[in-house]
């Protein structure tokens, strides 16, 4: 038996890098998958992979109306929804906040934080009546980003910031049927872009996996599935059933970082 036998779930930007392994993972733990992405052929692979234990709506997390038919498509193949897990993002390269001309600041505000926030604000609001029916969970994606300066720029960190009140203040007002918790993972080899124009992706920069190997305690890069048992224990019932309002930072241990450090022989 998997850790989620039984278990629905609604994945947003589930596509690609931390939401499609958290899909990966809750699938082989036994649970049903829908996802909320943009790109046809991203859902078109997930179904490929795992069949029709993963479902899908092509849409935007900034649009309410999408984010409604997800989880209706959810309930409609599998019959209830137990665990949200608002994740979809987009980076803004660290652009220094003196970069940004004054009169371009506004959209490109309205840009990041409409994918950030609004889009995990707009998620959780669809979804609360469904997860209230089944005493479910929200597992927000965070980052490093939400409690250290540098991982960013101004727009990104203050969205990223912004998302531990999101998680505190709903973690208050939906207890006790639903638990509201995250994880905040730390540098990652994903493809996490940024806004629309910006080709980039994080991963692919020059001397990426280096910084990061350099500036956690741990000494190297992420993977996306690193992350995602912390998901499967954050969801599951028996195993965090007592847990709300909790971010689990799986960032490499920043919080300690200082000299760098060798590994010993073993």
């Amino acid at each position: 038996m998997g850790r989620l036998d039984g278990y629905a779930a609604l994945v947003t930007g589930g596509g690609k890098g931390i939401g499609r392994a958290v899909v990966d993972r809750f699938v082989a733990e036994g649970a049903r998958v829908c996802v909320l992405v943009r790109a046809q052929a991203d859902l078109d692979d997930l179904v490929a992979t795992h069949g029709d234990l993963v479902t899908g709506v092509i849409g935007d997390v900034r649009n309410w109306d999408d984010n409604v038919a997800a989880v209706a498509q959810t309930v409609n193949r599998f019959g209830k929804l137990d665990v949200l897990v608002p994740n979809a993002g987009v980076y803004d390269f660290s652009d220094p906040f003196e970069s940004i001309q004054g009169a371009d600041m506004t959209e490109r505000y309205r840009q990041l934080f409409d994918v950030n926030v609004l889009g995990y604000l707009l998620a959780a609001r669809a979804a609360v009546d469904e997860l209230r029916k089944a005493e479910g969970s929200i597992v927000f994606t965070l980052s490093s980003s939400s409690y250290y300066a540098g991982g960013g720029g101004t727009l990104y960190v203050s969205s990223k910031h912004a998302l531990v009140g999101t998680v505190r203040q709903l973690a208050y007002e939906l207890a006790p049927e639903i638990r509201v918790n995250a994880v905040a993972p730390g540098g990652t080899r994903t493809g996490l872009g940024g806004l629309p124009g910006d080709e980039r992706a994080l991963a692919d920069l020059d001397g990426f996996e280096a910084m990061v190997a350099r500036n956690v305690p741990l000494g190297f890069l992420s993977e996306p599935e690193d992350h995602a048992g912390l998901y499967v224990t954050l969801a599951s019932r028996s195993e965090s059933r007592f847990v709300t309002s909790e971010i689990i930072r799986s960032d490499g241990g920043i919080q300690v970082r200082g000299r760098s450090r060798k590994k010993t022989k073993t």
